[in-house]
């Protein structure tokens, strides 16, 4: 499989890339992580793996849309005022990333293959 562009976990609580790095390792090479589920609201190929640590419920978002490429979208510790649902912002910058992706997997690998 191509490349993965890195993500950064620095502010999660689980002390930074550990557990997402090794989820969104696993995609890379064609592989879906135990506790990876999808994303909803963006159709097939759009996961989210959940870490807790302390209390706290980190999250990684990634696709695998893509043939030569995984690009993890977001990461974030869920901070969510209304319980259950994850923050607009989050969802909104998710899907913004989603459609930067695209381009960017267009730019370098061409149109994807449906």
């Amino acid at each position: 499989m191509g490349r993965v562009l890195k993500a950064r976990f620095p502010e999660l609580s689980c002390g930074g890339q550990g557990g997402h790095g090794q989820r969104s390792g696993i995609a890379q090479f064609g592989g879906t992580a135990p506790t990876a589920k999808p994303w909803k609201g963006l159709g097939p190929g759009v996961l989210e793996v959940v870490e807790s640590h302390d209390g706290n419920a980190d999250r990684a978002v990634y696709t695998v849309r893509f043939e030569k490429a995984v690009y993890v979208l977001h990461a974030f510790q869920k901070k969510s005022p209304s319980g259950i649902r994850t923050a607009k912002r989050d969802v909104d910058l998710i899907a913004e990333r989603l459609k930067t992706a695209e381009r960017d997997y267009e730019e370098h690998h061409g149109k994807q293959k449906r």
